[in-house]
């Protein structure tokens, strides 16, 4: 029988989507281990904790994404990996948009932000993770939260710096899986559709974005932030998932398909 409780090193800023992920796992009886801000995350594990009758640990390791060395993010992962005992899973949520703006407009220093949370963190991270897990001898699985903007079909304009990198965490995924699956470690991804409080509907008007959404969305809504993603990543963290790697599954409801129609709308 399939043992839903993994041991989960979760990174997250404190968004709704990521908070509410580890709700989920921790409801299946998930032990887990958030990193990020460790203020924000201490209130996140404390609601977790309140809210569950029972629930595991749920412990937090500070980490601040910008950082630009990988000792940092290696010494995290062994915190992390020493407070589960034995590392199952590691879910990669952390992510930074900023404002939407052209690319000729964008400062550097903003440029340097969203590239080092975007795409040098996940490729430190992997790395770290990746090593425990081959050390480990049994596998595991490796899931990072993207965004439609990453892949060809879900494109907007004002997030290029943004998009290019969550393209290349989409390309990691595929060599990731390529290169490491001999190690029976699963990578794989999630491109998520867009939810009102993300920039770009922001950058529109929210009540404008909520009044349209039927006219550019095939289910008529938004994402949920709080249950559309859980299920996708407990199913590619679960053994039942045992023989998926190297995939980017779109939960956007159709967003990505219509894309052009949105902006036209928009």
């Amino acid at each position: 029988m399939e043992n839903q409780r993994k041991n989960v090193l979760v990174t997250s800023n404190g968004d709704e989507i990521s908070s509410n992920i580890a709700f989920h796992l921790a409801r299946r009886g998930c032990r887990l281990v958030l990193m990020g801000d460790g203020t924000a995350l201490r209130r996140i594990a404390e609601k977790i904790l309140g809210s569950l009758k029972g629930a595991g640990p749920v412990e937090v390791v500070a980490l601040d994404m910008e950082e630009e060395k990988e000792s940092v993010f290696d010494e995290a992962v062994g915190r992390a990996s020493m407070l589960l005992g034995k590392l199952d899973a590691f879910v990669h949520c952390y992510s930074y948009e900023g404002k939407m703006q052209e690319p000729l407009n964008l400062p550097e220093g903003e440029f340097k932000k969203i590239v080092k949370i975007n795409f040098m963190s996940p490729w430190y991270l992997l790395k770290a993770v990746g090593k425990r897990l081959k050390e480990q001898k049994s596998g595991g699985s490796i899931v990072f939260l993207s965004s439609i903007i990453g892949s060809e079909r879900g494109l907007y304009q004002g997030a290029a710096a943004y998009g290019s990198c969550l393209a290349g965490v989409q390309q990691l995924v595929r060599q990731a899986a390529l290169e490491i699956g001999k190690y029976q470690i699963r990578v794989n991804a999630i491109a998520r559709g867009l939810h009102l409080d993300d920039e770009y509907p922001l950058s529109v008007g929210r009540d404008k974005a909520e009044k349209l959404v039927k006219d550019v969305a095939p289910l008529h809504r938004w994402l949920d932030a709080k249950n559309d993603l859980a299920s996708t990543v407990i199913y590619l963290i679960s053994d039942g998932a045992r023989y998926m790697t190297g995939t980017t599954i779109f939960v956007d409801g159709a967003q990505s398909l219509v894309r052009p129609r949105m902006r036209s709308y928009m």
